[in-house]
């Protein structure tokens, strides 16, 4: 029987992440299949911790937090992958901007031996269910350009944070890992490209919940990050073995 690792990383969610974690093992405890939920506290300040181990104990037993203190979603979801031991893994945002049942247009894919699967918001516009700000579409639009021109040339939304992989191949992409800001899921896929692993971009529900706010010098960050990619992936650092 196939097992699913679900990878949440959490950076002061305590608001949301009990609403989250119930919908994830509310739809999980149906399916055919073993899984597990890692909620990765990134080094929160609030009660994140807290509310996921109360769930824990009570209601949502396949439950586990970890705590991770170097900041950074990337180090977050790297930790877990390193703890996960599902056959295939999957990582998600802790305000369930696009739910879990989202995994079903994933499957198919995964089963049929494509190792990077990821959720994408441009690839079917229809399946985002409440717009972001227009001038945040333009950003994410201009930034995701570049992003192809310079990196991946095929994919369309490198940053919706729904992505799942053969658990065999996570374990030899997240190794190599080291930016773990803005660029994180950049890096991610321009790994899994340079070792040769298949990547399907697939549409998924997605909606802007608020309460997330991405500074406007966190487009700087990414730039100077989509350049230090581009160095490691020229100078050979994200070779296997390294």
């Amino acid at each position: 029987m196939k097992k699913l690792s679900v990878i949440i990383p959490a950076y002061n969610e305590e608001k949301r992440i009990g609403a989250t974690l119930l919908d994830v093992d509310a739809y999980l405890e149906k399916q055919q299949y073993d899984y597990e939920i890692l909620v990765i506290d990134n080094n929160s300040k609030d009660s994140t911790s807290e509310v996921v181990k109360r769930l824990e104990s009570t209601t949502v037993q396949n439950a586990r937090v970890i705590l991770e203190t170097t900041r950074g979603k990337g180090a977050a979801v790297k930790r877990g992958m390193a703890e996960a031991d599902g056959q295939f893994v999957v990582f998600m945002d802790a305000d369930n901007a696009t739910p879990i049942s989202e995994i079903e247009a994933l499957w198919p894919h995964l089963q049929s031996g494509t190792e990077v699967v990821i959720g994408s918001r441009y690839v079917d516009p229809d399946t985002v269910k409440t717009k972001q700000p227009a001038y945040k579409v333009l950003l994410s639009r201009m930034s995701n350009m570049l992003i192809q021109l310079v990196l991946i040339p095929h994919i369309k939304d490198t940053q919706c944070g729904f992505k799942a992989f053969d658990g065999k191949a996570s374990k030899e992409i997240f190794k190599l890992v080291s930016i773990y800001g803005w660029g994180f899921d950049m890096e991610v896929l321009t790994i899994a490209l340079k070792l040769s692993y298949r990547i399907k971009e697939v549409p998924v529900s997605w909606t802007e919940h608020g309460g997330s706010h991405v500074p406007l010098n966190a487009y700087l960050q990414a730039l100077r990050d989509l350049m230090k990619i581009k160095w490691h992936a020229m100078t050979g650092r994200y070779s296997a073995g390294k």
